[in-house]
């Protein structure tokens, strides 16, 4: 049983004898374990930029935010609750009240904002809704 085709065995026979004697030069491989090392820091400065500078920022803000707090501040929680801070109990506690006599002992970590600022700015089709239902 001969699996090799004789075209398939002509052609080899055929390119040993065609090859030229001129020299070839080839460019120097790059080194895989440089590319490798290279790529680590490329995903490294990648995942940086992405990831943890945002990050970082966001927090800096948030942690800002929460200094300017003060007695009389409408803040929005972290469940979603609407109140105003009534007494700052330490550096990490407030004292908020959330209308009928509820008051609450909240950490300033699950502040989310002030209340203004959670508000929708404005809605797209805003202003055409006006319009529609000033002239009819």
């Amino acid at each position: 049983m001969n699996f090799i085709s004789q075209a398939y065995a002509a052609d080899e026979t055929t390119t040993a004898t065609v090859v030229a004697d001129t020299p070839v030069t080839t460019a120097p491989a790059a080194d895989p374990l440089f590319m490798n090392i290279a790529m680590v820091l490329v995903m490294g400065v990648m995942f940086y930029l992405l990831l943890i500078r945002p990050q970082q920022k966001r927090y800096k803000e948030h942690a800002l935010m929460l200094g300017m707090l003060d007695k009389g501040s409408k803040v929005i929680t972290q469940g979603g609750l609407v109140g105003v801070i009534e007494k700052n109990i330490s550096d990490s506690e407030v004292l908020v009240d959330f209308g009928n006599g509820v008051k609450m002992s909240v950490m300033r970590s699950y502040i989310l904002g002030r209340y203004e600022d959670s508000l929708p700015k404005s809605v797209a089709n805003d202003a055409s809704k006006k319009k529609d239902k000033n002239s009819k």
